[in-house]
């Protein structure tokens, strides 16, 4: 009798567990998902028919701004409003998907997302793409801006008008598209609305009345925002019935299915299963997966002209994905799109791996990163005192130590970054000219004494933005850097812009930390090529022991070299540690010596077991020693610890 009542409740308890390991597993599974954002979204189980949504219902747009204006949590708002986003959880930066963005709080990479807005009866597709504010990912910017037709131009009401503001706002009015000024922030209590929308006005000539005044953070008028880009901003102008041509303007690599492009189709339709070409490699490809991004990638298997989605088309390699490119159908030729101008680098660093056996997963990890950041250029080089390595371009110090730490982050990658330095050019006599990005290929004395006609360094036009109080501060900070005073005019009766020209090589040092910490972080800063200009440069070289150590070799203004080489030897002489010979550090051009500073040898206790006798014994001792510190000097090398490539990299160590 027990026996037939324990059964049925020991199925019952089994029956019981079961069903909770399902419910654990269910819920263990939806919350080892890659990104939080999948469990933000509002429904996410949800199919989406893009054919039923015309190209007169689409509107693509971007938000553009200085940095920390709010752009990232304007975003936010748009995608709780439209339902794309859950408002039950608190949401901030959900479009910052990298560990770097969420740590700095900053954008780096441009974000693509779709959302779905019902106006007037209406059911709208609304494309944004969160940008970054950075003057170093402006080329992020510039691929953004191509697959829209309008943008949000984003003002602090507090700090007004800043130099990005006006980088971007040309860029934007460039590509002809319909600008929206918006004033964001305008529940601070040091808010002006009224002063920065006249400075708006006089800027950029825009009309103070069409100006929207919002708070992100406080949900101030956030309603006001679609509404005035479904009416103001043009739907896409392709068409469906044409052979089918498509822009990519984005990727990145997914350690499942490879490649994933970010497109925006200009005509014709994309289906999954369809046969594609790419106009830049001439490689067909079969489309596996293609959606929208709302927030996450949303398979719809279907795109029309207007849309902007994702494909997956077999890309296995980071090589294959390039950006500009167009995709047609196999069977249509179609005339490629324009594409982009590659981005050109502005500074130059050697990257080496601290273990020289990760030098090929280094490898391929820097490759699957640059898929994701076209903006760097990557050349294989090779250092006496690293060995294997790559001399990387960015556009610009922030851009680099960015980078430097996604490799760090994602692929935990330890490596060795050298001192940046920026493109020279060397003008031959036989009128042909070459590029120095690393100081190895400088050339030396003899050669430029019968072949070199002339150095040039790069310039660049900088803009300023500050309160007029610091603009004494200002014009002596760019007069101690070579700067050369082009113009300024006062936007308002506070604040002033200024324009300089000045040496690349001296803003990528630490121009921009001295501009904010000589005006207290109020003046903003943006920068453009201005050419080339004839220079007096110098290689300054760092020996040890008269051996030169190329991996700290520089070029530079042939006035700076004194100063510069006092402050190298010192810093170096407190990192090398000592030997058992002195370690002879000098800084030199050619064979001048500008500094020299010696660490002194380890003196070893050799007459320890030396007890009584005459002195001359301990003097015999000693002597042999010293003739043995002779030799040793002459055969032993000196090991620099990677703290001194750390150190050379931030001035203030």
């Amino acid at each position: 009798m027990s026996m037939r009542l324990f059964l049925p409740c020991t199925a019952a308890r089994r029956a019981v567990l079961s069903t909770r390991l399902r419910i654990t597993s269910v819920a263990w599974r939806s919350y080892s998902k890659s990104t939080t954002e999948k469990l933000k979204a509002a429904d996410p189980g949800k199919s989406i028919d893009l054919s039923q949504i015309p190209a007169e219902n689409i509107r693509n747009f971007s938000i553009i701004a200085h940095i920390d204006h709010g752009k990232s949590t304007l975003a936010d708002r748009l995608l709780e409003l439209t339902n794309t986003i859950s408002t039950r959880t608190t949401n901030k930066q959900v479009l910052d998907k990298l560990k770097v963005e969420r740590e700095r709080g900053i954008t780096v990479k441009a974000q693509t997302v779709s959302m779905l807005y019902n106006y007037k009866g209406k059911q709208y597709l609304l494309n944004l793409i969160d940008t970054p504010g950075h003057v170093d990912f402006s080329y992020e910017v510039s691929r953004s801006l191509a697959a829209c037709q309008g943008a949000l131009l984003l003002v602090d009401a507090a700090q007004g008008i800043q130099a990005q503001t006006v980088a971007n706002f040309y860029l934007a009015f460039g590509e002809g598209l319909t600008i929206i000024p918006v004033l964001n922030k305008i529940d601070l209590p040091a808010a002006d609305p009224e002063r920065v929308a006249r400075q708006m006005a006089g800027a950029f000539e825009l009309d103070s009345t069409d100006m929207l005044q919002i708070s992100a953070k406080s949900r101030v008028n956030i309603d006001s925002i679609l509404p005035a880009v479904i009416e103001r901003v043009p739907c896409p102008q392709g068409e469906v019935t044409k052979p089918l041509r498509a822009l990519l303007f984005d990727s990145w690599y997914d350690k499942y299915v490879g490649v994933v492009c970010m497109i925006g189709v200009v005509d014709g339709v994309l289906r999954k299963g369809d046969k594609v070409l790419s106009a830049h490699s001439d490689t067909k490809y079969e489309i596996t997966e293609v959606g929208i991004m709302h927030p996450e990638q949303v398979p719809t298997g279907y795109l029309h002209a207007g849309q902007v989605g994702y494909v997956v088309c077999g890309m296995k390699s980071a090589s294959e994905a390039h950006i500009g490119d167009t995709l047609s159908h196999v069977d249509a030729r179609v005339k490629p799109l324009p594409g982009f101008q590659p981005a050109q680098s502005k500074v130059f660093a050697g990257i080496f791996p601290v273990d020289t056996n990760d030098f090929r997963k280094l490898d391929d990890n820097i490759k699957k990163l640059t898929l994701n950041d076209a903006s760097v250029s990557v050349h294989k080089e090779t250092s006496n005192a690293l060995g294997q390595g790559w001399r990387l371009g960015f556009l610009g110090t922030l851009h680099m130590d960015v980078f430097r730490q996604r490799l760090e982050n994602e692929y935990d990658a330890n490596i060795i970054v050298t001192q940046p330095t920026v493109p020279y050019r060397v003008v031959f006599r036989d009128k042909t000219t070459q590029i120095i990005r690393n100081p190895t290929d400088f050339p030396d004395s003899d050669e430029r004494a019968f072949k070199v006609a002339r150095l040039e360094e790069p310039m660049v036009l900088a803009t300023m933005i500050f309160p007029e109080e610091y603009m004494g501060k200002m014009i002596e900070l760019c007069g101690g850097r070579r700067g050369e005073q082009q113009d300024y005019v006062y936007l308002d009766d506070q604040r002033v812009m200024m324009k300089y020209v000045l040496p690349l090589a001296e803003v990528v040092q630490d121009f921009y930390d001295e501009l904010k910490s000589r005006s207290s972080g109020y003046a903003s800063f943006d920068y453009e090529d201005h050419g080339y200009e004839q220079s007096d440069l110098v290689k300054m070289s760092v020996l040890l022991n008269s051996k030169p150590v190329d991996a700290l070799s520089v070029i530079m203004h042939r006035s700076q070299v004194d100063q510069v080489g006092r402050d190298w030897v010192k810093r170096l002489k407190g990192v090398i540690q000592r030997q058992l010979f002195d370690v002879v550090i000098q800084t030199a051009i050619g064979g001048k010596i500008i500094a020299r500073e010696t660490v002194s040898a380890l003196r070893k206790n050799v007459t320890a077991k030396c007890y009584g006798g005459d002195i001359s014994r301990k003097m015999k001792l000693l002597q042999k020693q010293k003739e043995g510190k002779k030799r040793m000097k002459m055969i032993g090398t000196v090991e620099l610890d990677q703290k001194v490539f750390y150190n050379f990299m931030d001035k203030k160590k």
